[in-house]
This record gives C-alpha cells, structure tokens and sequence, in this order.
C-alpha cells in the first residue's frame, strides 16, 4: 500500500475512535443538556461569534466554559478562598476575601504583564535571592532580603520594588488563604494532564477532561477510606517536620499551621494538666481530614450515550471555528511561558556560558580553537 492510502485509512480510523471534528459541533448544545442533566449544578456557557444579521441560521464557536457541580461543591467544601482561575462561577458574594494565583500571563496584573525578570535580569545568585524575598514570612525578614537583593543588583531591586508586595512575597500576604505558594504549580500540574486529549474533536475532548477528573476523584477517595486522625496524610507528614523558629512566628498566620514553639507550649500545657485541646486542633480546619472528605464526598456521574441526550432546541446551528492549518508538523504540546520551570526561554544561551577546553583546561576557547 502507499503512503498516501495509509495514510487516508489511519485518518478514516482516527474519526471512528474519536469522532469527527466538524460533526461533533452540531451535536455540543446535545452535549451540553445531558451534561447539565446528569450532573446537578454543573455550569456551561457556550461562547460563538457574533454575526451581522439575525437571519443567519449558523453561528461559529469561539469558547466553552464548563465548571462541573461535583467539583464546584468540593472547592467550597474545602474552606481555602485560593483560586488558580477563575471565581465567577462558584457563587462568591460581594464581601469574599479570595487570593487569586496567576501564571503572568493572562494579564491580571497589568504590571507584571509589561516585563518579565528573568528576561532582563539572569544569574543564580540574583534568583536565589529573589526566592529569598519571597520566601520571608516577617517584614524585617524581607526588608533585610531586600538590602542584599539591592547589592547582588541594584536595577534587579528597582524592577521589584515597583511591584505591589502583597502580589509575591510571604511578609505580606493577608494570611486569609492558608497557603504558602508562590508559584502556579496546582494549574501547571491540571494542564500538562490534559496534552493528550488537546487535539481531540470538540466533545471527546470535554469527556477527556471530565473522565480524567472522574478518575481523579476516585483514586483520591480509596486513598482517604485508609486514613485515620484528624489531619490529612500530608498535613501530618508536614506538621511532624515543623523545624521554623521563632523568627518565623507569622508562618502560622500564613499557612494556618503552628510552629514548634506553639506545639511546645501546648505539650506543656497538657502535661501539666491543664485544659488544652490536642495540637492537632491548632490546626485550620482546610487541612482537616474531614474537610478533605467533604471536598471528594460529590462524584461526577457519567453520561448516557448520544443517542439518548435531549435534543437542544436552540434555533442556530454550531460551526467549527475557522481553522487554518499551519506548515510543517502540527505542534501538539501547549506553549510555555517564560516563568514555567520547563520553559527555554528562560535559559542562558552558550554565549553567556564560560567555555571549557577539553585539551588544555582553561576557559575561554574550546578544543577545535585551541592553540596550546
């Protein structure tokens, strides 16, 4: 067989396992009912292109957005107001006190969106103490960071110091998110789970998604159904390391977890016998086991096959988005920003790199250069 009916069978395959792109638009708002049906309080928009008259049958998609009711009723159930998104469709009244982490990318900081540190100022030593900054849980601990950022670089610490404090460093975060993350990892993590499914047809790429999250939610609870006590796995793995002294008292303002000096003096009390309640109870109820429970106790229920959706009866019909398809090889793989800790953009190029000779040892000039 040639290449080219091997390749046209492999397509004809590929549109059996996974369906076809264009058809499977016309059936989304089918989709989408059953979705809505089988899973309570499940939230979908469908976003499309707004045409020049009303008497156009057709619309052309642009976006989905699909927040699902089982994972919707976990986060609230969760006590943490920490957001790696988007928080408009999670009912959160007027007075909510939510910390949003971004990847610097979409703009939420319009700050931080026009520059970017390690494109303009590199060097280990300046990013080790940039982390050192950010990492300080007390303001005199970031502002003698801050003094030793200023003689690594003096321009470094200008760049910083323009940006709000409360946005990046520990010392001054409000405390009311009960983390102490610095980075977008939670989202880093969700995204690189889903490059498989990124190239599907619209619907089998939304059942990708949500039959990775089903999946998820289940290994979660077998892990929970052995735990005992009252904190979480990980809370207590974290608890039993706590090593910070005393100058670093506002780590339990932060995280919600106590220092040793707290657990001390409640160990004492309890010796002593007076009326305290065990350590483990200092600790915010987010990392309690049973909030964990309450946040996996929903599961999201699968769906029925497309013959049985109810049929959308929405006048217009949903088009592809108009696609055009680039030369060379398609690139399946998301494109990383510079802040992502696999990004190449990031890094030095060799012209930055001191050069060894593997003749003569000394730097400067390689071995095909090398006079000695």
């Amino acid at each position: 067989m040639s290449l080219q009916k091997v390749a046209r069978a492999k397509s004809m395959a590929e549109r059996i396992i996974s369906g076809d792109y264009q058809v499977q638009y016309g059936f989304l708002r089918d989709y989408v009912l059953e979705l809505l049906n089988t899973n309570p309080g499940t939230t979908v928009r469908i976003d499309v292109y707004p045409e020049t008259s009303l008497f156009i049958t057709t619309r052309t998609f642009r976006r989905i957005y699909v927040c699902l009711g089982a994972l919707k009723l976990g986060f609230k159930s969760g006590l943490r107001d920490f957001l790696g998104l988007d928080g408009e469709d999670l009912d959160l009244g007027p007075n909510s006190n939510f910390t949003f982490i971004s990847d610097r990318q979409k703009g939420i900081i319009p700050a931080m969106e026009k520059e970017n540190m390690k494109k303009q100022l590199k060097g280990k030593d300046l990013s080790d103490q940039l982390w050192e900054c950010g990492r300080a849980t007390t303001v005199n601990h970031f502002n003698r960071a801050m003094d030793e950022l200023k003689k690594i670089n003096a321009e470094a610490h200008a760049w910083v110091s323009k940006i709000p404090t409360n946005t990046w460093a520990k010392s001054h975060f409000s405390g009311r998110a009960h983390t102490d993350c610095l980075l977008n990892n939670l989202c880093e993590v969700f995204n690189s789970k889903l490059d498989e499914g990124r190239d599907k047809p619209i619907i089998t790429c939304l059942e990708y998604i949500r039959e990775y999250l089903m999946k998820r939610l289940c290994v979660v609870q077998k892990i929970i159904d052995k735990c005992e006590g009252l904190l979480t796995p990980t809370t207590t793995t974290l608890f039993e390391k706590i090593n910070t002294d005393a100058s670093n008292c506002r780590f339990w303002e932060i995280t919600g977890f106590p220092y040793r000096h707290v657990v001390c003096a409640i160990w004492d009390k309890i010796e002593n016998g007076e009326n305290a309640p065990h350590f483990d109870e200092w600790v915010h109820p987010c990392y309690r086991l049973s909030t964990w429970k309450a946040m996996y106790f929903k599961k999201i229920d699968p769906l029925n096959g497309r013959t049985m959706w109810p049929k959308s009866d929405c006048p217009f019909t949903l088009l592809p988005p108009k696609h055009r398809t680039p030369l060379g090889m398609p690139k399946k793989k998301r494109m990383r920003g510079v802040d992502d800790p696999n990004s190449q953009a990031g890094r030095l190029s060799r012209k930055y790199l001191a050069v060894t000779c593997s003749k003569c040892h000394n730097k400067g000039h390689n071995s095909r250069t090398c006079k000695g």
